[in-house]
């Protein structure tokens, strides 16, 4: 599933929330979902998190190599 048809599951008031636990806007999150903005790494983890990895960071910011951070070990 692709943020742009995530995003159109939700009602307004779902998307609000959604984008406040996100730590970014709605308009922000469209913005990202259609191409006119990269989500930052911070923003890509969000989303990450808050669709239980449905939307994977993978898909937001192919250009980081999250498998490293995924699998590092303390």
């Amino acid at each position: 599933m692709t943020l742009s048809e995530y995003l159109k599951t939700m009602d307004k008031e779902r998307l609000e929330a959604f984008a406040n636990r996100c730590g970014t806007s709605v308009g922000q999150l469209r913005q990202v979902a259609y191409g006119n903005r990269r989500a930052s790494a911070g923003l890509a983890v969000s989303l990450d998190r808050e669709t239980g990895g449905v939307i994977a960071c993978e898909s937001q910011r192919p250009d980081i190599d999250w498998a490293y951070l995924r699998h590092k070990t303390a």
